[in-house]
């Protein structure tokens, strides 16, 4: 029941009717009985900022941002946190009393979280990691990852001008590789995560050779649509632990409940068991 005490957040996009997060967030709500409500917004492709700049005030709680907005979202706030100006967009919004805008990055929480989750034996630390893409996904994903500690990111690209930006902006432990010079990379990772949004593998999108990769190297897919893509199921097929897309949407959203609603999410909602419903698997 939506009161005049109710707060409200949401998830803005473009499209946005694909989202996972409402189902999410509202039943994390209704089990914690919280007066709350998360209710998504879909602004045209141009309309993002007068949407953005309607909330300023605190009219709802915050929203949280997926594409195509996220790095206009960081340019829109007045603040940033260190992980959204290292990762150069913002998947969450504040909308503060005063007016005042917050921005900050979950999405490196949510990475990390599905690897603790899904390869529990596997740490940042243990030796280089590949990151496959250079949008803002992948960007993203470097910073987490240095943040974690590891010694260096491998960042294979098509077009190698992209991967160069995120190692010029995030220093020297980030190497920039065409694409035709994966094997190498691959070889010496103790992780590979595809951050586009091409199927990798399975002749669906980039072809690179996870047969190249050591035995117990984790390969990770930020796409949950299937649960298991293509390059998962490859990696399957080779033997290789796998964390997938869906953990890392869920391990984002944690975070984001509690800014916008002062709670962790309740442990007993099995959220994963509700979104593998609702996306048919």
């Amino acid at each position: 029941m939506i009161t005049g005490k109710t707060v409200v957040a949401g998830v803005v996009g473009h499209p946005v009717s694909h989202s996972m997060s409402p189902r999410l967030h509202n039943a994390w709500l209704a089990a914690a009985g919280i007066d709350g409500v998360y209710v998504p917004f879909a602004p045209g492709a141009h309309g993002f900022q007068r949407l953005v700049e309607g909330f300023r005030g605190g009219a709802i709680r915050g929203v949280n941002v997926t594409l195509p907005f996220k790095e206009q979202a960081l340019k829109l706030a007045d603040r940033r946190t260190d992980l959204a100006e290292r990762a150069a967009a913002a998947n969450l919004l504040l909308f503060e009393p005063d007016g005042r805008i917050l921005a900050d990055n979950t999405d490196g929480v949510g990475l990390m979280r599905a690897f603790a989750l899904q390869a529990p034996k596997w740490s940042a630390d243990r030796g280089p990691v590949t990151v496959v893409g250079a949008g803002g996904a992948a960007r993203g994903a470097v910073a987490a990852l240095l943040a974690a500690g590891a010694p260096k990111v491998f960042v294979v690209n098509r077009t190698l001008e992209k991967a160069e930006a995120i190692a010029q902006a995030l220093g020297p432990q980030v190497k920039p590789l065409p694409l035709l010079h994966a094997v190498g990379a691959l070889r010496d990772s103790t992780a590979v995560i595809n951050a586009t949004s091409a199927g990798v593998g399975a002749g669906t999108g980039l072809d690179l050779p996870l047969e190249a990769t050591p035995d117990g190297c984790v390969v990770m897919d930020m796409f949950y649509k299937p649960v298991v893509t293509p390059f998962l199921e490859q990696a399957q097929g080779l033997g290789r632990p796998i964390v997938d897309g869906l953990q890392m949407l869920i391990g984002q959203a944690e975070p984001s409940f509690e800014a916008f609603f002062g709670a962790w999410p309740p442990a007993e909602v099995d959220v994963r068991a509700l979104a593998l419903e609702a996306i048919g698997q």
